[in-house]
């Protein structure tokens, strides 16, 4: 029981995250399984068959409040469906040994991205102008696709900044649309863990733990990050997932450090990094919004950032986005 309630707590923090700041779901909550010692296809696949009804409830209240382009979500979503059923394919055949620590090694990477990405910038929203095209969105659907399944978690990490750097989406549309195909990726990655596994090490009660905290926290992501800055939340986040999957990766074959002591110095050095982390993103904050530059528009969340008024009904631009030439 206390492990039902655990999983039910992370799945609505991890949805809170998610939903303020377009990422993290699966990674924090496939750490977690990790943690407890799910084997890692289990581990995914348990978090993809929870996301499929997170993501459906959050792409409906995005979609609900005008925040979801639907080409953009096609464009990614299918070769992000694509990625993540050969992703899942792939993770569950390999040994539970080697899995374990690959798994970690890409949670690793994906935390010190989202760690040193909101610790030092937050989400890049300087260059929405420029255009989006089929040959950008559908590689990037395709990688991140299949780093979500192999990894547990991944899709928004991944794409979000992405389209933040590389298109003209307003925040709040990139957030929108990246949790709406998410939905395609999920039920991707799902049907590849149930052909490879069948539904052998997948425990549906932690499923349906984990999809009722999400579900909650989905309705109210928006109000949080209106109270949480979503810098922070991304360099606490961030620092958890680096933390946990070093963990794993030190008492792995591949390093077998075997010394008590040393995994402490280690783990204790990336704690008081993390704790640095988190108090440059509240100063860094604090600054912005002494001079009017708050993160709230950064996250999706909120009004549009000056220069972002164009038209949602405007056919002409929409037609023009793979056609016209970078600026």
């Amino acid at each position: 029981m206390p492990t039902i309630v655990l999983l039910a707590l992370v799945g609505l923090a991890a949805q809170l995250v998610d939903g303020s700041l377009g990422m993290a779901y699966g990674v924090t909550s496939t750490t977690l399984l990790l943690a407890i010692g799910t084997n890692p296809a289990a581990a995914s696949a348990t978090v993809h068959l929870a996301e499929i009804g997170t993501t459906l409830a959050s792409g409906a209240a995005h979609w609900k409040f005008g925040n979801v382009d639907w080409k953009v979500v096609l464009r990614i979503g299918v070769p992000g469906a694509i990625g993540a059923f050969a992703g899942a394919t792939f993770l569950a055949n390999l040994s539970t040994d080697a899995a374990k620590p690959v798994m970690s090694l890409i949670l690793l990477a994906l935390g010190l991205y989202l760690l040193v990405r909101f610790t030092l910038k937050g989400l890049r929203t300087d260059r929405q102008n420029l255009p989006l095209r089929k040959r950008f969105l559908a590689p990037l659907g395709l990688v991140a696709g299949f780093v979500d399944a192999t990894g547990g978690g991944g899709w928004g990490p991944v794409g979000t900044p992405a389209l933040l750097a590389s298109g003209r989406l307003e925040p709040r549309k990139v957030v929108g649309s990246i949790d709406t195909s998410e939905f395609l990726v999920a039920i991707a990655a799902s049907l590849g863990f149930l052909f490879a596994l069948g539904s052998q090490g997948i425990n549906f009660t932690w499923v349906l733990a984990l999809l009722i905290g999400g579900l909650i926290a989905a309705p109210i992501a928006a109000w949080l990050v209106r109270k949480v800055p979503g810098r922070v939340l991304g360099s606490a986040v961030g620092g958890v997932i680096v933390l946990t999957n070093t963990r794993t990766i030190l008492r792995s074959d591949w390093v077998a450090v075997g010394d008590t002591a040393t995994e402490g110095y280690v783990l204790g050095a990336i704690a008081l990094v993390w704790v640095a982390a988190i108090t440059w993103s509240v100063r860094a904050y604090r600054q912005d919004l002494a001079t009017g530059r708050g993160d709230v528009a950064a996250v999706g969340h909120g009004p549009s950032a000056p220069g972002d008024s164009a038209p949602d009904d405007e056919p002409e631009l929409v037609a023009a986005v793979d056609e016209r030439p970078t600026r």
